[in-house]
Parts: C-alpha cells; sequence; structure tokens
C-alpha cells in the first residue's frame, strides 16, 4: 500500500530545522505485514530528544530512516489472520523495543534488555529482519522498529500494548517512551522507596515523567534543575519542593536518588556528585557516543554510590503501560500535563526547532 512517512536521508543536520528542512514528507511503498506483524494507523506521535539525536548526529544510524518511536496506533490488519492477541480496530501503544522472548536477557525477565530486539534496532529492521517501507524501490531503515512520523507503519506485534479506547490519541503516545522512560527509570530502575529524597536533572518529557513517577512513588523532598524558568514553574505544580537552574543545586542536601536525563557526561558528572554516600545515580540520558564519563575512582568504594543505567526504564511495556494507564486514570500520574503541543505532521521540522531550544516537554504530531 502507498503511504506517507516523514524520511531523515542523512544525519548531522543544524538548525534552524524549518530552514534546512533534514526530514522530508514522502509518499512510500508499505509492505503487508507478515506473519507476527500488525498493520497500524499511526493515531498520534510524540516527538523526543531520541529523535532528534539521530537528525543532529549525536545517535549515528543507517539512512534514509523514517524517525518516530513514541506513539499510539489502531490496528488495521493482521500478519496472523488467527491472532488471539489482537483484532482490527484495537487500539494500541507502540514500545521501541521489541522483546523477542528467547534471549538470555527476555528468559531472566528483563525483556527491557533484549539482545535481539537491540540488534534490529541497530540494523534499522525489524525484528522479524528485513524492512517493510520503500521509497522509489529503495529500502527504509525503520526507526526502533516504530517510524512513526508516517500515516501507517508495519510493526512487530511484541511492539504492541492493547490499550482501551476511550483515552485520548495524544496523551496515549506519551506512555510509549516519556512515561515508560522516566516513570520507569524511578520506580523500577531505582526501585524508590517511599520517604526518600529524590534530584531529578533535566525537564523534558523524560524529566518531568520521572518527577511524576518519584511524586506517586513517595520521594520526599524531591528537586529538580533545569535551565528553562517555565519548566521548573511547571515542575513545582507537579510535585517538586525546590526548581534550580543548572549550577544553584548546591543548596540541595544530598539526596538517595539523583535521575539525570539529560544525555551529556558532564551532568551525569554533576549528578553522581550530587548524590549521598550510599546513593543511587540513575541515567536514562543518551550523550554522543564520543563523550566519556569521568569519576574518581576511588569513589566507587569510599562514597559507596551506585550507578544504574536506565534503558526503557527497565520497564516491561506489556506489564508497565497498564499499570502506568492505570495511575494516570487514578488521578496519580497527569500525563496530560507534559503535553505541550499537538500539530500536523507537516509542521514536523519546524517543531524540532521548538524542542531544540528546550522550550517544549512534549509535542505531538497527528499524521
Amino acid at each position: 500500500m502507498k503511504t506517507v512517512a516523514a524520511i531523515l536521508d542523512q544525519i548531522g543536520h543544524a538548525g534552524p530545522f524549518a530552514d534546512s528542512t533534514p526530514l522530508r514528507l514522502a509518499d512510500v511503498d508499505l509492505d503487508p505485514p507478515r506473519a507476527g506483524e500488525l498493520l497500524v494507523r499511526i493515531d498520534a506521535a510524540g516527538l523526543c530528544h531520541s529523535d532528534l539525536s539521530v537528525i543532529n548526529g549525536d545517535r549515528p544510524r543507517p539512512m534514509p530512516m523514517a524517525l518516530g518511536h513514541e506513539a499510539s496506533a489502531t490496528v488495521v490488519a493482521l500478519g496472523d489472520s488467527d491472532d488471539r492477541m489482537f483484532a482490527v480496530g484495537d487500539r494500541v501503544v507502540l514500545a521501541f523495543l521489541p522483546a523477542c522472548g528467547e534471549c538470555v536477557a527476555c528468559v531472566s525477565g528483563a525483556g527491557y534488555m533484549c539482545a535481539n530486539g537491540a540488534a534490529a534496532n541497530g540494523r534499522g529492521e525489524l525484528l522479524g529482519g528485513g524492512f517493510r517501507l520503500h521509497d522509489c524501490g529503495a529500502d527504509v531503515h525503520h526507526h526502533l522498529g516504530v517510524s512513526a512520523f508516517a500515516k501507517h507503519a508495519v510493526v512487530d506485534r511484541r511492539s504492541a500494548v492493547k490499550i482501551d479506547g476511550d483515552i485520548p490519541p495524544e496523551i496515549a503516545a506519551l506512555f510509549g517512551c516519556a512515561v515508560l522512560t522516566g516513570v520507569g527509570a524511578v520506580l523500577n530502575s531505582a526501585a524508590l522507596r517511599p520517604g526518600e529524597s529524590v534530584a531529578i536533572y533535566g525537564l523534558g518529557g523524560v524529566g518531568l515523567a520521572a518527577l511524576l513517577g518519584a511524586v506517586a512513588g513517595g520521594g520526599h523532598p524531591i528537586s529538580v534543575i533545569d535551565p528553562m524558568p517555565g519548566k521548573r514553574a511547571l515542575a513545582l505544580e507537579l510535585g517538586a519542593a525546590a526548581a534550580f537552574a543548572p549550577g544553584e543545586e548546591g543548596g540541595i542536601a544530598p539526596p538517595d536518588l539523583v535521575v539525570e536525563t539529560v544525555g551529556k557526561a558532564v551532568v551525569l558528572e554533576r549528578a553522581y556528585a550530587l548524590a549521598r554516600r550510599g546513593g543511587r545515580v540513575v541515567t536514562v540520558g543518551l550523550p554522543n557516543p564520543a563523550e566519556l564519563f569521568s569519576i574518581p575512582a576511588v569513589s566507587l568504594v569510599g562514597d559507596g554510590k551506585t550507578i544504574i543505567g536506565s534503558y526503557m526504564g527497565s520497564s516491561i511495556p506489556a506489564r508497565d503501560i497498564p499499570r502506568y494507564i492505570g495511575l494516570w486514570r487514578a488521578g496519580r500520574l497527569p500525563v496530560e500535563r507534559l503535553l505541550t503541543s499537538v500539530s500536523p505532521l507537516g509542521d514536523i521540522n519546524a517543531l524540532f526547532d521548538t524542542l531544540a531550544s528546550g522550550q517544549a516537554v512534549r509535542q505531538v504530531v497527528i499524521p
């Protein structure tokens, strides 16, 4: 079938993106779903710094690639006629790492570390191998198995989690990355205990979702650090006890848990220095691969701090997305407060300028 997708032909673009137009909307060919796959109509897709990192070259990926990895969608067709988990018309949230269920990580209960899913994502292929998108006969790589900046996508069924049909698409999309990663970093990776003190570096979609998770998990007090006054004000409304600009966090009593969401090695170093002796540092940011993280080696023993890398919030999407939606319904995760704007797909390049400027939390496009 024919559909429309936002294609990135080469990495390393500089802003303003409204002028350099790294993404082009193309009429592409989309193969039908194979066994174990779904054809979905994208209902809403969120812009994330992980997308921006591919555009600007911080996160190299094979080109050309159809970007977008945070989305809600509706099932249009099934690759298996006898699929008992999904049906045409089902609403789903798409997760950016399909777990194969067979590798060591998966059988150990850590599907977020799936080796086969990560390898497929690195190649820009679906978990079942190969490409389903083609532009003028040339293969187009998939972004994290989703490629959500498009009207339609073919995804592995293990990338989809069924949800109730009454959730607004623009809200549902946020559960696929920002919420899954940020809330999961606090509740899963860090295993926050009620009453523990928390500090969060960075107040983008993931950082503010981490704040929501810390509030829901009983963290106290919660401090946040971000250069944007508007984001600091929003954090205070969402439950932070104190908000600081970078460089002002010296007034924070060393917390039990520090969450770093910025994706810069220098910020991770600050997060490590801020944590109390015996404290935990969870990092979810994705720095440029050339960046190195440096700390005094003796401090690992002398201070007894723990550094935890958190990919996808150490989440199992089929378990955690429904759990987080339940907290949202109960009013304990006001995810809708993270939504900055809803725009048509044609505005995608200009929207990345807003994201890069730090002015947006989560922008969503409707294809």
